[in-house]
């Protein structure tokens, strides 16, 4: 953060004082646009309706319009409203200088185009005010919560939030629902491990809450899509997956579990790139998905075979990849019965469409996948024909011997076995 901008701001209707209890963070790229209106209807509903002492900090991230100069303005006019003027973009990095700088109890965030009900603050910040909570988070897909947006981002979001608890066991809900709260003391232990600085801040900290067995609250929502988001939907899940995949091998390094599942994201971006690549190329979408499916399968059964289950050689060489490709068809009926019914309720639907079904149903494959690899591919190979350590007293253990690349188990390995 500039030295000189977020201290002079933070003196615009705060007095010393007026030392907030709640701060809410609102992150804003070129919203030069709707800015005012949304800022001043926070503030009145804050204004009328929160029993709390509360600050709004307006994060400027780099914007390019008039989203500084009006963000200035609104601070010289409304009282408990601050700047934070940032030279680089990235929510990510806003909310991390805007956090660290704060001297609030509760640091929260919302996005500027307040889609969720701001009636769902209060709950939101009432189990940190009271410690009974680290984070809380606002959900769009637990029971309760009232929703309304396109089948598009429905699919992506839901499709999003299953591969965070199939890859990196995450037991909260919705990773992506702008609208979040941190106590300070979970913030500054939280913080200094966050890597990301974009949109996928918020599952790394998430996740790495859940590691350190932070408590999560959530709270269903009422929420309203934004037709006019700017957000690069193809661009953020992207960088989200390189995000899914980094927590994997930092959360799961050497594990089998861990190796097999960084194995199964490496190949499902292949194959969302080649199915892609293909349909740009007019193949048709169920001959793109055998198609992309077959060329990363025998990379996925070879990879899986050297490393995840570390079979070296070339003894059943070509049984494993023979049984690889039973398992292949598996995944290839999965995924062709869910284009199909797709294509049943929209005969043309877009590629991206496409593509989250596609990636949805070979994810729901993977747990049969690593069962068939393990137990039927693999369970007679490599590590496993080892001999028993002996156990005390001489007598064989049931143990296999172990991995001399894994560590001892974790939590979070214990419970992916």
């Amino acid at each position: 953060m500039t030295s000189s901008t977020f201290p002079a701001a933070r003196r615009v209707g705060v007095s010393p004082a007026e030392r907030p209890v709640v701060e809410i963070v609102v992150p804003v790229h070129d919203e030069a646009a709707t800015l005012a209106t949304q800022i001043r209807r926070l503030h009145d509903h804050l204004t009328a309706r929160f029993p709390f002492a509360w600050r709004i900090v307006v994060a400027n991230n780099a914007s390019t319009d008039g989203t500084a100069t009006i963000a200035r303005a609104l601070s010289d006019d409304l009282p408990h409203v601050a700047l934070l003027d940032l030279p680089e973009k990235g929510r990510g990095r806003a909310l991390r200088a805007a956090w660290t700088g704060s001297d609030a109890d509760v640091l929260c965030y919302m996005d500027v185009d307040l889609s969720t009900d701001l009636d769902a603050l209060l709950p939101l910040v009432a189990p940190l005010i009271s410690g009974h909570s680290d984070l809380a988070i606002g959900t769009r897909l637990a029971r309760g919560a009232n929703v309304v947006r396109g089948a598009k981002r429905e699919l992506i979001s839901r499709a999003y939030n299953r591969i965070l608890r199939l890859s990196l066991q995450a037991r909260f809900s919705d990773a992506q629902c702008g609208f979040k709260a941190i106590r300070r003391d979970a913030a500054a232990r939280l913080l200094p491990q966050v890597e990301d600085q974009g949109w996928f801040f918020d599952t790394e900290l998430l996740v790495l809450a859940q590691r350190d067995g932070l408590r999560i609250h959530e709270v269903p929502v009422d929420w309203t899509d934004d037709p006019d988001s700017s957000v690069d939907i193809v661009r953020t899940a992207a960088d989200d997956l390189k995000g899914v995949w980094r927590l994997m091998l930092s959360g799961l390094r050497g594990s089998m579990v861990g190796r097999f599942l960084a194995v199964g994201v490496a190949s499902t971006l292949a194959y969302a790139l080649l199915f892609l690549l293909l349909r740009a190329a007019g193949v048709g979408a169920g001959i793109a998905n055998v198609a992309a499916l077959a060329i990363t399968a025998v990379a996925n059964t070879q990879a899986n075979r050297h490393w995840s289950f570390r079979v070296r050689g070339r003894e059943r060489l070509l049984r494993h990849h023979a049984q690889g490709g039973a398992v292949f068809v598996l995944t290839v009926l999965l995924t062709s019965g869910a284009l199909a019914a797709l294509h049943a309720i929209d005969p043309s639907p877009g590629h991206m469409v496409e593509l989250t079904v596609l990636v949805a149903a070979s994810v729901l494959a993977t747990a049969s996948r690593f069962v068939a690899l393990r137990f039927w591919v693999f369970g007679h190979d490599g590590r496993h024909d080892r001999p028993h350590r002996r156990a005390a007293g001489g007598r064989a253990s049931s143990a296999p011997a172990p991995d001399p690349g894994e560590r001892s188990a974790g939590p979070v390995e214990r419970l992916a076995r």
